[in-house]
Order: C-alpha cells, then sequence, then structure tokens
C-alpha cells in the first residue's frame, strides 16, 4: 500500500514523527506549509479510513504527512509520479461524495526529496 521508496526515504532519514515547515516562496502553490511525516501506520489508517485519504488512495494519491497550521488538510504522494516525486495538499473539503475535486488538489512541491 506504501511505495517502499516513500518507506526507505522516511527510515534512512529518520523522518517519521519530524515537522517541516515549507515557506510560501518554496511552496509551489504559494501557501507556505507546516506538516509532520506520518508513521507507515497513519499512512495506512489515513488512506483506508479517513477522507479525503480513501478518495485519494483511489486516485493513487498516498497520504504521507498531516497539516500542523490546524486546517485538518493532509500532504500526498501520488503512486504514479515515482520516487522522489511532487508533495501534493489535498483540501479537506474537496471529496464531493466518492470524487476529488481536482481544484482542491495542490502540488507543494516538485519533489518530496527537497523537505531535506
Amino acid at each position: 500500500m506504501i511505495p517502499e521508496y516513500w518507506h526507505t526515504f522516511i527510515t534512512e532519514n529518520k523522518m517519521i514523527g519530524c515537522d517541516f515547515e515549507i515557506s510560501e516562496d518554496d511552496d509551489l502553490s504559494e501557501l507556505g506549509a507546516d506538516l509532520k511525516i506520518l508513521s507507515i501506520e497513519q499512512c495506512v489508517s489515513e488512506a483506508t479510513e479517513c477522507h479525503p485519504g480513501i478518495e485519494a488512495f483511489k486516485k493513487n494519491y498516498v497520504p504521507v504527512a498531516m497539516c500542523l497550521a490546524g486546517s485538518g488538510d493532509y500532504y500526498f504522494i501520488r503512486n504514479t509520479d515515482g520516487a522522489k516525486g511532487a508533495l501534493y495538499r489535498i483540501y479537506h473539503d474537496a471529496v464531493n461524495g466518492e470524487n476529488i475535486n481536482e481544484n482542491g488538489i495542490d502540488k507543494v512541491l516538485n519533489s518530496y526529496a527537497s523537505l531535506l
């Protein structure tokens, strides 16, 4: 369920539970971000038990981090992007039934590896 490349990236870099800030200048959506990397168990829980995680996972997005700014939004990688792909924010209110409004998905970083 969780790509091996993501698991390797966060474990080798000891990132699980770590907080990261992305400035408005570095965030492609220009909002800035304050996020915490999820454990593998939290990733699975968000993808199988929560919204928009369930709907996002159906579209190949994998939850990897939570917002620390209080928005309730989660951050995702996309299986189809492969190793060192983009980091996305999917707004919690982007879900409409079983679909996600594409306008509710922002690319935050071109490569999640730039978190380092």
